[in-house]
């Protein structure tokens, strides 16, 4: 990930924006993802079978994790390896693991 200087910084986090490595295949996940959960909504509508909606269900949990990793494994390699090089480590390694933890639940 490039950090992007000439973007404003978001007012929720004091971080550079930052150019995501793959955004095309990134956000083809997303809308993916959207469309299934737009799916489960409408099998609901539909008064579908439990089963066949909690399979759903699961299924956009599986991709939702999926892209979870993919955007934790730019971030190690991207952000936190430039932070190392520039001598903020510490601080980039303290708040990934912050990160892993919430996903480990």
């Amino acid at each position: 990930m490039k950090s992007r200087p000439d973007r404003q910084e978001g007012a929720h986090h004091a971080h550079p924006a930052v150019v995501q490595p793959n955004k095309p295949a990134l956000l083809k996940r997303m809308n993916r993802i959207e469309g299934q959960v737009r799916g489960v909504a409408k099998m609901v509508e539909e008064d579908r079978y439990c089963v066949d909606v909690l399979t759903q269900i699961s299924a956009i949990q599986s991709a939702l994790d999926a892209l979870a990793m993919q955007l934790l494994e730019n971030h190690t390699n991207g952000c936190v390896r430039a932070a190392i090089k520039s001598g903020n480590g510490v601080a980039a390694v303290d708040e990934l693991m912050t990160v892993v933890k919430r996903f480990s639940r």
